[in-house]
């Protein structure tokens, strides 16, 4: 697999399916590389974002502007499998390496282009990042406090979501290809991951006409179903079944809603979610979280608390569910990278070596493409 991707969509996409056994020799510009090789912090002069999210791949480095540099990289793609770009639409064709120059050479090879907005569309040449697709895909209007400011969520949901669907559609047309024998293109791009993902907000406006608003904490479509104050922290809670209505009720002491007709059923609660928050909010503020957490487990009814990154990351859950992972850097030490979050049983993936120094592999990987083409493959 031939990377050219940075920053976050690309790298998170070819770093799935590096952790599931592909080789990916990911190309960068001389002298700086990946842009995200620059973002803090740092662990040894190296990116400790960086480090994240390319382990498990090799890295060689190519002037692409050069056309020397750009027919080797054209060489490469002639025998890989996929090839991934996050370019500005357009850019990859101008140095010669877009899809119609290498399917020509390639039949069978996969080409998966990341952008902001798509290779279509009127925004089609337009630049975008993770913050401005989170903006216009409506997801800022529904986030934060219901009388706040649009407010973006902090992890780059439209990046990371966008190397998720780009390693979707890879794997489709890998498996088409099994069928045709043929290679394709795949488009997809951070606008419409951000998109896709306001379901209920979609499911709203398409059933009412209505602009859905901020709800703050609360689900659209569930109640009680939220984050709600402790004595001594914050808790969520799952309690919209009609099972888990009835426990939670009589776990909080208030059995008298269980005949209120304002809370009768799901529908009903979400139609007076406010009034029933103040009544739950004044039972859960008198006991700790641990105290509630031990009872609506015993209860059966989904519940969680609120924890920071320092105790996610250390917690026994993370580390029995393999989230953490260890591994060498030759500059860093060692590091701790998250795990893979897809457990295969028969093929299971694994953060088999670090994030690669800025053209560690250039050798390397110039002698397999002699050898390949002395071979005549």
């Amino acid at each position: 697999m031939i990377d050219l991707t940075s920053f976050v969509s690309g790298p998170y996409c070819t770093m799935i399916l590096a952790d599931h056994g592909a080789d990916v020799i990911k190309v960068e510009r001389p002298g700086r590389g990946d842009d995200l090789r620059g973002s803090p912090p740092f662990v040894g002069g190296e990116s400790a974002p960086f480090m994240q999210v390319n382990r498990n791949k090799r890295s060689i480095v190519l002037d692409l502007k050069d056309q020397a540099d750009a027919r080797v990289c054209g060489d490469l793609a002639a025998r890989a499998d996929v090839f991934v770009e996050n370019f500005k639409p357009g850019t990859a064709d101008s140095l010669g390496l877009g899809y119609a120059a290498l399917s020509a050479r390639n039949p069978r090879l996969i080409y998966c282009s990341i952008s902001g907005f798509g290779q279509t569309g009127p925004y089609r040449e337009r630049g975008g990042f993770d913050l401005m697709t989170q903006a216009m895909s409506g997801l800022m209007s529904v986030c934060g406090d219901e009388d706040g400011p649009p407010h973006r969520l902090p992890p780059p949901i439209s990046d990371i979501g966008a190397g998720m669907f780009a390693a979707i559609g890879i794997l489709a047309a890998l498996a088409a290809r099994e069928r045709t024998g043929l290679g394709q293109f795949v488009d997809t791009s951070l606008y419409d991951t951000a998109v896709s993902f306001g379901i209920y907000e979609a499911a709203e406006f398409f059933a009412t006409g209505k602009r859905p608003s901020k709800l703050g904490q609360a689900h659209r479509g569930s109640a009680p179903y939220q984050v709600f104050r402790t004595a001594d922290g914050w808790l969520t809670i799952g309690g919209a079944s009609e099972a888990f209505w009835t426990r939670l009720c009589q776990i909080l002491g208030v059995e008298s809603l269980l005949a209120d007709p304002r809370f009768k059923s799901n529908a009903a609660r979400v139609a007076n979610r406010k009034t029933l928050v103040v009544i739950l909010q004044a039972r859960l503020e008198t006991q700790p979280t641990t105290h509630w957490c031990n009872l609506l487990d015993q209860a059966g009814i989904p519940n969680g608390p609120v924890q920071t990154y320092d105790q996610v990351l250390t917690s026994e859950l993370a580390e029995a569910r393999g989230m953490v992972a260890k591994v060498g850097h030759p500059a860093a030490g060692e590091t701790r990278v998250l795990g893979v979050p897809v457990k295969l049983s028969a093929t299971p993936g694994a953060v088999r070596s670090a994030a690669p120094r800025l053209g560690e592999h250039t050798s390397a990987v110039m002698q397999e493409l002699r050898a390949a083409k002395e071979q005549g493959s």
